[in-house]
C-alpha cells in the first residue's frame, strides 16, 4: 500500500493555516463576553437543602394539561438542557404547549455526605412531585428521567405508581452488563466502599476524568485540535464555550448515594436481577402500567442502545414506545438533527396521552 507524500511546502501550508485558525479563534474568543446558559425564564416554586424546583414560563397555550417533570442526572448540570436560546430542549418543549417542571439538585457539599436513594427518592423526589401537583392543581404528573435520571424515574415510579400518568426515559441505562458498556466495566473495578469511605464525597471533576478516559483521543486531543475550525465565528466559539462550561460543570457526588447507586446498578445490576431497594424496600418495575417512552442515542458510548432497549419487557405497561435518536449520548439534546426531532415527538407523544 502506497503512503501519500507531502512536500515540504504542503506541510509548511498546512501548519500556517492552522496557527493562522488558532490566531482568528483566540481573538475571537477574546471578543466574547461573559459565557451564558439556562436564558429560558423560569420561577424557583420550591427548595430543599441544595436543591430547586423550577416551572418554565410559557406564553403558548398549553396542548397538555398534566405537568411534564424533567428528573436530571446527579452528575451533570441540567442547563444542557437549555445552554442558548436557540438550541433549548427545554423552550422547544414550552414553545409546543407542555407545562415544564424541573429539578436543580444543586451541588451536594460535605453536609450531604450521608444522603442515600432513600433520601433522593422518598425524600427530594416524592416532593417535588408533590409540590408539582399542588402547583399544577394536577392530580398526577408526567415525569421525565435522564440518564442517572432515569433509573431514579423508573424506581420512584415502581413505588409510587398512583403519582405518574406518563413515564419518559432518556438515554438511560437499564442493562449494566451489557458488553458494550466501557463506563460500566470500568465501574466494575472500583472498589467503591473504599472510595466512599476515603473521599466521602466523590470529585466531580474525578468522574469528568473518568469519562474522557473512555475515548480519550476524541474527547481531548481530537476536541482541541478541531477547537480553531469551530471557533471560526463569534456564534460558533459561543456554542463551544457553553458546552465546555457545562462539561466542566460537574458537582460532587453525595458519598452514600454513590455507593448505593454503584453497587445496586453497576456491580448488581439491579433492574435486570430485581434487585433494587430503596430502604429495605424492594423495587419492582413490574409496578409500572404507564404508558412509557424510552429515549436513546444510537452512537451513544456511555449508554449504549442495548443498555436502554433493554427496559421492553421488564415493566408491566401495555404501552411501551421505543425512540432511536442518530445521536451521541448529549446529541440526542443539542445536535441540530435531534432538535427537530427529539422535543415534538416528546410533545406529541404526551399529548396523545392526556386524556
Amino acid at each position: 500500500m502506497t503512503r501519500p507524500v507531502f512536500t515540504a511546502q504542503q506541510l509548511f501550508t498546512e501548519i500556517s493555516q492552522f496557527n493562522q485558525q488558532l490566531t482568528d479563534s483566540y481573538r475571537t474568543l477574546q471578543s466574547l463576553p461573559e459565557c451564558t446558559v439556562g436564558p429560558s425564564p423560569k420561577d424557583c416554586i420550591h427548595t430543599e437543602d441544595k436543591l430547586q424546583l423550577y416551572k418554565y414560563r410559557s406564553e403558548v397555550k398549553q396542548s397538555c394539561q398534566t405537568p411534564l417533570l424533567i428528573c436530571y442526572a446527579l452528575v451533570n448540570r441540567p442547563y444542557m438542557l437549555d445552554l442558548d436560546k436557540q438550541g433549548s430542549f427545554i423552550t422547544r418543549l414550552t414553545d409546543s404547549g407542555i407545562p415544564v417542571y424541573l429539578i436543580d439538585w444543586g451541588y451536594p457539599d460535605a453536609a450531604d455526605r450521608y444522603l442515600d436513594m432513600d433520601d433522593y427518592i422518598n425524600g427530594y423526589l416524592h416532593n417535588c412531585v408533590e409540590q408539582v401537583k399542588h402547583h399544577s392543581g394536577q392530580p398526577k404528573i408526567n415525569l421525565l428521567g435522564i440518564c442517572q435520571g432515569g433509573c431514579l424515574s423508573l424506581t420512584y415510579t415502581s413505588l409510587f405508581p398512583d403519582n405518574i400518568k406518563n413515564l419518559i426515559t432518556m438515554v438511560t441505562p437499564i442493562d449494566f452488563h451489557t458488553p458494550d458498556n466501557m463506563l460500566s466495566h470500568l465501574i466494575q473495578q472500583i472498589n467503591v466502599d473504599l472510595m466512599v469511605d476515603t473521599l466521602g464525597n466523590i470529585p466531580g471533576q474525578m468522574l469528568n476524568d473518568a469519562y474522557a478516559a473512555l475515548m480519550p483521543m476524541r474527547l481531548s486531543l481530537q476536541k482541541y485540535l478541531n477547537m480553531p475550525a469551530q471557533c471560526s465565528t463569534e456564534q460558533q466559539a459561543a456554542n463551544f464555550l457553553r458546552m465546555e462550561k457545562w462539561i466542566n460543570d460537574s458537582p460532587d457526588q453525595a458519598g452514600e448515594m454513590f455507593r448505593e447507586f454503584v453497587t445496586q446498578f453497576f456491580h448488581n445490576n439491579g433492574f435486570i436481577n430485581n434487585s433494587v431497594q430503596v430502604s429495605n424496600q424492594p423495587v419492582s418495575l413490574k409496578q409500572i402500567r404507564q404508558p412509557i417512552l424510552n429515549v436513546f442515542g444510537r452512537y451513544d458510548h456511555l449508554v449504549p442502545p442495548a443498555a436502554s432497549k433493554a427496559l421492553n419487557g421488564l415493566t408491566a405497561s401495555d404501552d411501551y414506545q421505543a425512540l432511536e435518536i442518530k445521536s451521541g449520548h448529549i446529541g440526542v439534546f443539542v445536535s441540530q438533527k435531534s432538535q427537530q426531532t427529539v422535543a415534538p415527538a416528546i410533545s406529541q407523544w404526551l399529548t396523545a396521552r392526556d386524556q
